[in-house]
């Protein structure tokens, strides 16, 4: 007897064995990537070979560019991983130690994620601070100082708001002109527009020339990967790199956006990267994206200080498949990159958060319709950005203006330097912005919005209500001014080639439009004390209102209508102000917002950006509401022939051609043309691996050799001279997802969403019809919101 036959040793070194059977004459390419019963075959009774684990065939079981992933499959692969692991547990100390290692690896590989996330986004937040502080001035003593720390190390705290401090030198005064005056001001107004040129420029220049995928925010990406998508590159070195040096630029080139969702992005290219040390995630795209997840949760803790709302923006937003120890590695690794973060502290204060809060007044229960109110707002206010956004996109993708890109960005940077400088409330960063709308007005406060006729002798004293004075209305106006220029600014900023996030922009515009809502309560409190809306806690004439309060839930209102998002945008809120207390009012506008945006446009900014770029994105939030068949759905369509592979009668002539005449991802194997039952499912790279490595590897392979899918011999006898038949069985796919052509379509979505399909196939009685692919569903289900069915671009 012989049996050409490959194996791979347990250790992974590949070695191939020749012998040539004379009673059943079988080229056998065993291509299995796990240890199966199936791996085992018996040719003789007392002998049988063994395809130990590994992947003989470089590639088998991998996935193509653009291509969605088998769930089922490689969920699979990694029990069967698991299960010959812990079977081999007792054989000895190496083989425990090696199961202990399996074990905790993917606790190890997220300790990692999360430390490494931690650094970075210290790095970050560091570098933007003083790149943005660079459009200013320099601290000649120390220039690694931004402004904040080169007053803080003059002593002069006092005179940090207004960048007063001697040891801090405006551009003007390092020209050798005065801090004030027109000239300083010309002078000044020059080089904050240079400098942001320059950042801008740099930015763009290295997205386009080194990581086309740095650009954007990375969170419609990252959505669409998790639910098992391939984009090669998206998530690699090169990405993390230009990605975390351009978010630093974009950012201190003053342009109306964040850096928060692209630190999503950046630490989930950490994950990526640090998952190929640990072959258990790195060779296993379904166990891969259990470390994205725990990754995204990483880069949301990082980026607002808020781990708990990390980990729900991960499960509410990002992750397409969430089990219970994805949730505690979650925990665990925001736990870490926040930990790390807050020993770095590049906020330069104790609570490691971005606008900490230092009022903890109560909340009047009328005060509810205001913040519905806000909630309402919000929800118009991201309702009007997307639509506008969206089309400014398309435009951008359809006309000459997309074939520029870098001079796009120019463009735009110039513009939002020029417009932003004059208001003092634009010139400022959006950080800081935010942080000061945010603020309760004190002694220390000299910004016009706390322009207010109060008597602070005693300072430990309630504030009292009082009237505001002319530089808060001036203040009003600046800041409805800076609400505009802030939306149209946004628009057309969100989508250029440079790194870009949406939170703190949309952060922003809640904040300006919820302070001054809360500026008109103060002064209606203050006014009409005696009504009965303020007849309890107002009627003294104590602090009653808090307009940074209103600030906070509009901020959160604008938030949750840009992105949808509802129980991790009130955690977030909370986690970044400290506010605990506000929960509620947090709640009712976030709420309000979602029902809002919802009523005027049925997807958030990132589900928009997800069809508009025509990912297959199947939103498990969505119901199918249609009453149709798998039938009405399948390929090919009724009379039409299927392209199929038979278990035991084509050549590898045949197979070749058949491969070359079609584009399929995967070939049902039948029994017969006639028959035509299904015996399984092979996929098309698979295959083309397969065939490849038989005709480098087998002497005897010719083009009428017959391709097996099977264990048993063909019913004939080979002739003296014919070649030995190919046998492919463990290639195949015994076990694949089947439906009959009555099963409903909503069945068949639901299917697909929850278990990660990537195809289907569709029988009727044993007999297969046709097959049903995740890109045949979503064409379809765009054709019935009559939208262009064509949109869906990858497989």
């Amino acid at each position: 007897m012989s049996v050409i036959y490959m194996r791979n040793s347990a250790n992974g070194n590949q070695h191939r064995g020749f012998s040539m059977s004379s009673d059943d004459d079988m080229i056998d390419i065993t291509t299995t990537g796990t240890v199966t019963e199936r791996s085992i075959h018996y040719d003789d009774p007392g002998t049988s070979h063994f395809a130990a684990d590994g992947d003989e065939i470089p590639g088998i079981g991998q996935y193509e560019d653009f291509h969605t992933i088998d769930w089922q499959r490689d969920i699979a692969r990694d029990r069967m991983r698991h299960r010959y692991i812990v079977k081999r547990r007792q054989n000895s100390l190496f083989d425990l130690v090696k199961g202990a290692h399996d074990a905790w690896s993917g606790w190890v590989c997220v300790l990692l994620v999360g430390l490494t996330t931690g650094v970075v986004a210290g790095v970050i937040d560091i570098g933007a601070s003083w790149m943005s502080d660079l459009k200013y001035g320099i601290c000649p003593s120390r220039f690694w100082f931004n402004r904040e720390q080169c007053c803080w190390s003059s002593n002069e705290t006092t005179s940090f708001e207004t960048g007063n401090c001697s040891d801090w030198l405006t551009w003007s005064e390092v020209l050798g002109q005065s801090r004030t005056g027109a000239g300083a001001y010309i002078i000044s107004y020059l080089m904050y527009i240079a400098w942001a040129l320059l950042f801008a420029s740099l930015a763009a220049s290295l997205v386009r020339m080194f990581a086309p995928y740095a650009c954007g925010s990375g969170i419609p990406e990252i959505k669409t990967i998790l639910s098992g998508f391939i984009i090669r590159g998206y998530l690699g070195k090169w990405t993390l790199i230009i990605k975390s040096v351009g978010i630093m630029l974009s950012v201190s080139a003053g342009l109306s956006l964040g850096k928060e969702g692209p630190m999503v992005h950046i630490a989930c290219c950490i994950g990526n990267i640090l998952s190929y040390l640990f072959p258990k995630y790195g060779r296993n795209e379904a166990k891969k994206r259990e470390i994205l997840s725990a990754a995204a949760a990483a880069g949301v803790s990082v980026a607002f200080g808020a781990p708990i709302g990390g980990v729900l923006f991960s499960l509410e937003e990002v992750s397409y498949y969430f089990p219970l120890k994805t949730l505690w590695r979650s925990f665990f690794c925001a736990l870490v990159a926040a930990f790390v973060l807050h020993s770095i502290n590049p906020f330069g204060n104790e609570h490691s958060v971005l606008f900490f809060v230092e009022y903890n007044n109560p909340w009047i229960f009328f005060e509810l319709v205001p913040f519905v109110g806000l909630g309402i707002i919000g929800g118009v206010i991201a309702a009007i950005f997307i639509r506008a956004n969206l089309y400014w996109c398309k435009y951008r993708k359809t006309s000459k203006l997309g074939q520029y890109p870098v001079t796009e960005v120019l463009i735009v940077t110039a513009v939002t330097a020029v417009l932003a400088y004059p208001n003092p409330y634009t010139r400022m960063s959006t950080s800081e912005l935010i942080y000061l709308l945010f603020r309760k007005c004190g002694v220390t406060n000299t910004d016009d919005l706390c322009d207010y006729n109060r008597n602070f002798t005693d300072v430990k004293s309630a504030v009292d209500l009082a009237s505001a004075g002319p530089k808060v209305y001036r203040a009003m106006w600046l800041l409805v001014l800076a609400l505009i220029f802030k939306l149209l600014a946004t628009v057309f900023t969100f989508g250029i080639k440079v790194p870009c996030g949406l939170f703190i922009p949309s952060l922003c515009l809640g904040a300006i439009v919820g302070r001054i809502v809360g500026i008109g309560m103060e002064q209606l409190a203050f006014n009409y004390p005696h009504i009965w809306v303020f007849s309890g806690e107002c009627s003294t004439m104590k602090d009653c209102i808090t307009p940074g309060l209103y600030a906070m839930v509009g901020a959160a209102a604008v938030l949750g209508g840009v992105t949808r998002m509802t129980v991790s945008l009130v955690v977030v809120m909370f986690e970044l102000t400290g506010g605990v207390r506000y929960i509620v009012p947090l709640m009712a506008a976030a709420m309000a917002s979602k029902w809002v945006g919802d009523a005027l446009g049925s997807h958030g900014v990132y589900d928009a950006h997800i069809n508009l770029n025509g990912y297959p994105f199947l939103d498990s939030k969505e119901e199918f509401a249609h009453t149709s068949l798998a039938a009405d759905v399948m390929q090919p369509k009724r009379n039409e022939t299927l392209s199929v592979l038979t278990q035991d009668s084509m050549t590898v002539e045949d197979v070749e051609t058949l491969m070359k005449e079609t584009e399929h991802n995967g070939f049902p194997v039948v029994v017969s043309r006639e028959s035509q039952y299904l015996v399984g499912f092979v996929l098309r790279r698979d295959l083309n691996l397969a065939l490849a490595q038989a005709r480098r590897a087998v002497e005897g392979l010719r083009p009428s050799s017959l391709v097996l899918f099977t264990s048993n011999s063909p019913q004939q006898p080979p002739q003296p001279g014919t070649p030995a038949p190919l046998l492919l069985k463990n290639i195949l796919d015994m076990a694949p997802i089947t439906i009959t052509d009555q099963t409903p379509m909503e069945t068949v979505v639901d299917m697909f969403r929850k278990l990660g399909l990537r195809q289907t196939l569709v029988t009727h009685n044993g007999r297969l019809l046709g097959v049903i692919t995740k890109k045949d569903v979503l064409r379809y289900v765009k054709q019935l919101d009559n939208e262009d069915p064509n949109s869906v671009l990858f497989n």
